[in-house]
């Protein structure tokens, strides 16, 4: 069982940038889906980014263009980088894993990213 653990949030203006980081430990996660989810106050959990093993990857509507999703396998680490942020952006920040042959998926505790002047 992967454990999760997500760095990196904070304040930031809008059109600025912020890089999350998701360390993975307790397994081998370069096997794992991972991806990002975000949930800002009163709406629900958002789909934002996912990276397959093989480096596939798909991003919502709403950040392609803006966001990149990256992984180390070495350093077991999956990255979200987040340029010209505005303040829509502004949720907390949960990654995910789940292995390829699985429904079930993992959760980080959540990073909190707030984009306002």
């Amino acid at each position: 069982q992967v454990q999760l653990v997500e760095s990196g949030g904070g304040l930031v203006q809008p059109g600025g940038s912020l890089r999350l980081s998701c360390a993975v430990s307790g397994s081998d996660g370069s096997t794992y889906v991972m991806g990002w989810y975000r949930q800002a106050p009163g709406k629900q959990r958002e789909m934002v980014a996912t990276i397959t093993s093989g480096g596939i990857t798909d991003y919502a509507d709403s950040v392609k263009g803006r966001f990149t999703i990256s992984r180390d396998s070495a350093k077991n680490t999956v990255y979200l980088q987040m340029n010209s942020l505005k303040p829509e952006d502004t949720a907390v920040y949960y990654c995910y894993a789940r292995r390829p042959t699985s429904l079930l998926l993992t959760w980080g505790p959540g990073t909190q990213v707030t984009v306002s002047s």
